[in-house]
């Protein structure tokens, strides 16, 4: 397994995330990554460690992984992939909207600068929070918690499901997460971080205090005037933002509005 150091940038109690890396499949995966992360250096272009490897560095967790996730800013992920290709790489654009491959064979790491369903795009300000790790004799930046439980909040699918990564986060880096950032980032769906605050709550009751008090009581009064207001006229299904596979009979056939789409009107509501 590769060495590593924490990162160096101590916590507002003065607590360093743990020392972990994830484990992975075997040696010429190492070589791999090891090699992949020295390349991403020598390129200058900029780039942050983002999956396994930042949960593992903050929570002490070191589990099997089969890949590394790269973030970048939608900018660079194709200077990246051109990086790679003139080094002899495969390449492959999965998604243009937010997802680049780099393949060595069968290994391969994940070029990433959006999320899926669009809601999160990595910028500026992911750099300027995030936090340097040593791996093997490199050093680069990790995603910062903030972020980090900001990129996994949606991760809810049939066969992936992060939230035990979200919650793990909270009970190790709840003073490193900057709470109205995060809410900052998820307001226009402050239900999806209520959900994964109550599921913290209910995993941890011993540890309810480390999500803030202001925010709770911020979520739970925005439920309560959310419940005595109608409900809204337009029948949509969030859920696609979670797995579109998963909630596809939804809009195929139970009338329901994809996220970005829409549907007709009840008769008197139309424009």
């Amino acid at each position: 397994m590769p060495s590593a150091s924490p990162p160096q940038q101590k916590s507002p109690r003065g607590a360093r995330p743990p020392l972990a890396l994830p484990r992975l499949a075997d040696e010429e995966a190492e070589a791999f990554v090891a090699t992949a992360i020295a390349e991403l250096v020598r390129s200058k272009i900029p780039f942050l460690v983002a999956g396994t490897f930042a949960v593992s560095a903050y929570t002490g967790i070191s589990r099997l992984t089969k890949d590394l996730d790269v973030f970048c800013k939608a900018g660079d992920y194709t200077r990246i992939l051109n990086h790679f290709k003139s080094l002899g790489y495969t390449v492959e654009i999965e998604d243009d909207r937010w997802l680049g491959k780099v393949y060595k064979g069968k290994l391969f790491f994940d070029v990433i600068f959006s999320s899926p369903n669009g809601t999160m795009q990595v910028n500026d300000v992911w750099f300027e929070h995030a936090l340097p790790i040593k791996i093997n004799a490199a050093t680069v930046p990790i995603v910062a918690p903030t972020e980090l439980v900001w990129s996994k909040s949606f991760i809810q699918l049939r066969d992936r499901y992060d939230g035990a990564d979200v919650a793990h986060m909270i009970l190790k880096t709840h003073d490193q997460i900057d709470w109205r950032r995060l809410l900052g980032y998820m307001e226009a769906h402050w239900e999806v971080l209520l959900i994964h605050l109550l599921n913290f709550r209910w995993i941890y009751p011993s540890e309810r205090d480390r999500v803030p008090s202001w925010l709770m009581d911020e979520l739970l009064g925005r439920v309560a005037a959310q419940r005595d207001l109608p409900l809204p006229q337009t029948k949509i299904c969030r859920g696609r933002m979670y797995s579109r596979r998963d909630y596809e009979i939804d809009v195929t056939e139970w009338g329901f509005a994809d996220v970005g789409g829409d549907v007709e009107m009840p008769t008197g509501n139309k424009e």
